[in-house]
């Protein structure tokens, strides 16, 4: 491509990476699409099935930023109100620069963004099951996808270690009042017993303590009220109930 069509494509990059700030999201990488993604052959049929798809950019947030914006947007109401906010947010930007928006929620079928995540920015996973990001830690996420039928400038994807590599004492393995962080996996349903119990309420408004104890990115921790929302929703989608509620008589 030209320098003329360089510029473009720069342009976007640019011009979309100030639209997702407003919102406290960020562009957290991308990957153009090959010859055998579009064949199927590398575990992507869904790009393999959309002709003309060449650019894929995740679209994240890292730190508390997205949650200043998302509270104040008025009281989360309704079932999944992240969501439904991501979605709001999202749509007219993906509009305005003619790209098709995808999520990681409201499946099944449940998009690879894992798989996305990894190939994007090279992350790898915790023990705790989530991707750990060397400078951002376990305060990070993905809330969408851009897909353009254009080829797009790339950010710049550093060369990144693999922080739990050189971690000796490994605080997460350790910390979780319930035991359900191990070496051997995550035990959900330990998890969701010990939050909902009497024993549980630093976990309900604080966060899980597992996480909390990783000492990368511990400076992009995410506020308690971004915590406890977490929480609640995660309670709410196992169907679990509160046993030893607060004052209120409910968790928030």
């Amino acid at each position: 491509m030209g320098d003329k069509g360089n510029s473009a494509e720069a342009s976007t990059l640019t011009d979309l990476t100030v639209a997702l700030q407003r919102h406290g999201m960020l562009i957290r990488g991308g990957f153009r699409l090959t010859a055998e993604d579009e064949q199927g052959l590398v575990g992507f049929p869904y790009l393999a099935a959309r002709p003309g798809v060449r650019t894929l950019l995740l679209i994240g947030n890292a730190g508390p930023a997205l949650y200043e914006a998302f509270f104040a947007s008025g009281d989360p109401v309704g079932k999944d109100p992240l969501d439904d906010w991501t979605r709001r947010v999202i749509a007219p930007i993906a509009a305005k620069f003619d790209a098709r928006a995808l999520f990681p929620f409201g499946g099944p079928p449940w998009l690879p963004f894992q798989r996305w995540a990894m190939r994007a920015e090279g992350l790898k996973a915790s023990p705790l099951g989530v991707l750990i990001h060397p400078e951002f830690g376990l305060w990070h996420a993905y809330r969408a996808a851009l897909i353009f039928d254009q080829a797009q400038d790339l950010p710049v994807r550093p060369a990144l270690d693999h922080p739990c590599d050189s971690c000796v004492a490994r605080p997460c393995l350790t910390t979780c009042p319930a035991g359900a962080v191990t070496a051997a996996g995550y035990a959900v349903d330990n998890c969701a017993a010990h939050v909902a119990s009497r024993d549980g309420e630093v976990c309900r408004t604080s966060g899980c303590l597992a996480r909390r104890a990783c000492p990368i990115g511990a400076a992009h921790r995410y506020p308690d009220r971004a915590l406890a929302f977490h929480m609640t929703a995660f309670l709410r989608g196992r169907g679990g109930e509160i046993s030893h509620p607060d004052r209120s008589g409910s968790v928030h």
